[in-house]
């Protein structure tokens, strides 16, 4: 199939440009970029893309499937149809699942599943004039996309309980992206041979830091904002003095990590000096601590409740000035579904966790690229090529011979967030109910 998108607004961070094009694709490659394309094949689709966006498709670093062991918040199938729907070519899910992926033969099962997942899930996944509630979408007919690329982190741990080290070469082998619990690893001599011993396999290694004896009973950032809510309070030392631990071993054994979930202002600048004095180190923080703060536990809406908490609002500008300079290299999704049952409790008593995959973007972009705190540039950067250079992969530049691996956007169509134009199996999100502006149109990959 041959397509022709007219106008569309090409944001490519590999070539560092944000300018409109013509672009061509055809048979999984773009055929060719360009002010005005004339010489196409009569039977060519042709679009007008004026107001549109294409870029490099996203990638998630790190998200939790419900399959194996809770399909009642989310089966593989619909998690990737969530991705696709939010614009993600690649997605990674973590190994807390039941049972954990602590081995090959798990891996292996998840990879036939991703496999029998092809033709029933990709014709599944509707275009943009599909869910549209007016606008631009409108002019669309519904389009098929193709699931994402499924990677998956092979635990660090049995069982993710912090114990034991798995046979991490056997699941090098089994084609692991890398290895990570997803939990916070509080054993330092574990986490030190951990380091010695992955250093060999060529893989990446991420780490959540936080300590669970400072964190103790807390679920949101101490401050004023938790003495005024009147709940338990986790301070931003339970990470930060995490952080320190990790990055000493990391200098004392010289192995790559990816520093997940970061979320204070604190942390921010440990990185930065650690990057400074040439560690090997990346860094990522999720989407949703870039856009809220303490302020918006208010509601005690049970979504706001993640782990590690949201950040004060000095956090908040710290983080999003760390990813704009890339001292965090990378935005996550941390994708984590949950029944309505298992949220509808007590704010502190609900498991911390939202979803994300369909809202990021969205939201991303309404919130910090229409009021210009970041470029677009910057922040399809942290949504693509610098999480694939994290997993210690590639993306292709938007230009001529090259895959099509691409995520088209419409940054004006407004929906409306609920059970029926979501792909997710859960609404666990304080987004709910609500209309957002910003809709993936399709994605190739």
């Amino acid at each position: 199939m041959t397509e022709l998108l007219q106008k569309v607004r090409v944001i490519d961070p590999v070539s560092k440009i944000d300018e409109l094009f013509d672009v061509l694709i055809a048979d999984g490659y773009i055929q060719e970029v360009a002010s005005h394309i004339t010489d196409i094949s009569p039977d060519a689709s042709i679009r007008d893309c004026r107001g549109l966006v294409i870029g490099p498709g996203l990638v998630d670093l790190y998200s939790h499937s419900g399959e194996p062991g809770f399909e009642e918040r989310e089966t593989l199938l619909s998690l990737l149809q969530s991705a696709t729907a939010g614009g993600f070519t690649r997605i990674s899910i973590l190994p807390d699942t039941s049972p954990a992926i602590d081995n090959p033969a798990l891996v292996a099962q998840l990879q036939k599943r991703r496999g029998e997942t092809r033709g029933q899930g990709d014709k599944g996944i509707r275009g943009q004039g599909d869910k549209g509630t007016g606008g631009q979408g409108d002019n669309f007919s519904p389009l098929s996309s193709p699931l994402p690329l499924l990677h998956i982190w092979g635990a660090i741990t049995l069982d993710v309980a912090g114990k034991q080290m798995t046979e991490l070469a056997d699941l090098a082998s089994a084609g692991v992206v890398g290895f990570s619990d997803g939990e916070p690893l509080e054993n330092l001599a574990l986490v030190r041979r951990v380091l010695e011993y992955v250093q060999p396999l060529g893989k990446p290694v991420a780490f959540w830091p936080s300590d669970r004896q400072l964190s103790a009973n807390g679920v949101m950032r101490e401050g004023v904002d938790a003495l005024r809510f009147g709940l338990p309070p986790i301070p931003a030392s339970a990470e930060t003095s995490a952080i320190a631990a990790l990055l000493e071993l990391v200098a004392a054994i010289g192995t790559p990590v990816h520093i997940m979930r970061v979320s204070t202002s604190r942390s921010v600048e440990l990185i930065a000096s650690a990057k400074a004095a040439g560690l090997p180190i990346t860094a990522s923080t999720t989407w949703m601590h870039l856009l809220l703060d303490t302020k918006a536990i208010k509601s005690y809406n049970t979504s706001l409740h993640l782990d590690p908490p949201l950040g004060n609002s000095s956090d908040v500008a710290a983080l999003r000035a760390g990813v704009r300079a890339g001292v965090i290299d990378a935005i996550a999704i941390d994708h984590t579904p949950y029944s309505y049952e298992e949220k509808v409790q007590a704010f502190a008593e609900a498991p911390p966790g939202a979803i994300g995959l369909e809202l990021a973007l969205p939201l991303l972009w309404q919130y910090l690229v229409e009021t210009e705190e970041f470029t677009a540039l910057e922040l399809w950067r942290a949504l693509s090529t610098s999480p694939a250079e994290c997993l210690g992969q590639k993306v292709s530049a938007i230009l001529p011979h090259q895959p099509a691996e691409l995520t088209l956007f419409d940054p004006q169509q407004i929906w409306k967030v609920e059970r029926k134009s979501l792909y997710t199996l859960s609404q666990n999100t304080p987004w709910l109910g609500q209309q957002i502006k910003g809709h993936v149109v399709q994605t190739w990959c």
